[in-house]
C-alpha cells in the first residue's frame, strides 16, 4: 500500500467539475467517478475534508452583474453549494464511505451546523467531512472557505481539483497557445502576477498560515491519489520561504 505524503487534506472541487460535459447541473457519472477517487485516498487512512463550489447551479457574481443585490446573489450561491455537497455525500455513502455535511448556514434538517471541534472529531474517525454554504457570509468565495477551513482544522495541504486545466499557466491555455505551465510558485507570485488560481483573500490566508496548495486536473482518474502520495502533478504553490 502506498504511503500518503499528507495525513489531513482539504479537497477543493469546483461546481463545474460536477457538471461534466453538460456544463450545468450534476452529472451522476462524474460525481460517481469523483466519489471513487475519494474512496481511494480514504483507504490510505487519509483524513479528507471537502469544499465544493456552486457554479454549476448558480454564480453569485453573475447574478450581481445583472443587477441583483450582491449579498442575496451570494446567499443563493451558498445554497447551491449545499445541493452539491448533499449529492456528493449521497454518492460517497453509496460506495461505503462515511460522510458528514456541515453547513455554515444552519439547516439542521439536512446537515450538521459547522462546529470546528466536531469536524475534527469526524476526521479523526476517518469520516469524510464536506463543508457547505461557504463561510456563511456574502462577498467571500469558496476558495476563501477552503483556505479558512484548512487553517482551522490544521490541514497539511489544499488540493485544488480543476476540470479544464492541469495546473497554473501564465495565460489561459485554451486561448493562448504560448501559455507557460508552472511547476511551482509562491503565493507572492500569485498576488504579484495576478494569476487566476484563487482570489487574493484566499491566497493571503494560505500564505499567512503556510498551507501548501496543489492545483491539478480532476478529469484524469487517479489524480487525487497521485497528489496525496506525493507524485509530481500539476502546480505546487508554497509559502515564500520554502
Amino acid at each position: 500500500m502506498e504511503n500518503p505524503k499528507y495525513n489531513r487534506i482539504v479537497l477543493k472541487l469546483s461546481g463545474e467539475a460536477l457538471a461534466g460535459d453538460q456544463g450545468y447541473g450534476i452529472d451522476p457519472s462524474v460525481i460517481q467517478s469523483i466519489g471513487e477517487q475519494i474512496r481511494e485516498i480514504v483507504a490510505l487512512d487519509v483524513e479528507v475534508a471537502i469544499i465544493v463550489g456552486g457554479g454549476n447551479i448558480w454564480r453569485g457574481m453573475a447574478g450581481s452583474a445583472k443587477g441583483m443585490d450582491r449579498a442575496t446573489a451570494d446567499y443563493m450561491g451558498m445554497l447551491a453549494t449545499v445541493m452539491n455537497s448533499l449529492a456528493l455525500q449521497d454518492s460517497l455513502e453509496n460506495i461505503g464511505v462515511q460522510t458528514r455535511v456541515q453547513t455554515s448556514i444552519e439547516m439542521r434538517q439536512v446537515a450538521e451546523p459547522y462546529i470546528r471541534r466536531r469536524a475534527i472529531r469526524h476526521l479523526e474517525k476517518k469520516r469524510v467531512v464536506i463543508f457547505a454554504a461557504g463561510t456563511g457570509n456574502p462577498y467571500f468565495s469558496t476558495d476563501t472557505t477552503a483556505a479558512l477551513r484548512a487553517a482551522e482544522i490544521e490541514a497539511d495541504v489544499i488540493l485544488m481539483a480543476k476540470n479544464k486545466v492541469d495546473g497554473v499557466y501564465s495565460a489561459d491555455p485554451s486561448v493562448d497557445a504560448n501559455a507557460k505551465k508552472y511547476e511551482s510558485l509562491t503565493y507572492l507570485d500569485l498576488l504579484k502576477d495576478g494569476l487566476a488560481v484563487m482570489d487574493s483573500t484566499a491566497s493571503s490566508l494560505c500564505m499567512d498560515n503556510n498551507i501548501p496548495l496543489i492545483v491539478f486536473s480532476i478529469m484524469e482518474k487517479g489524480n487525487i491519489k497521485r497528489a496525496v502520495i506525493g507524485e509530481e502533478i500539476g502546480t505546487v504553490i508554497r509559502g515564500n520561504n520554502e
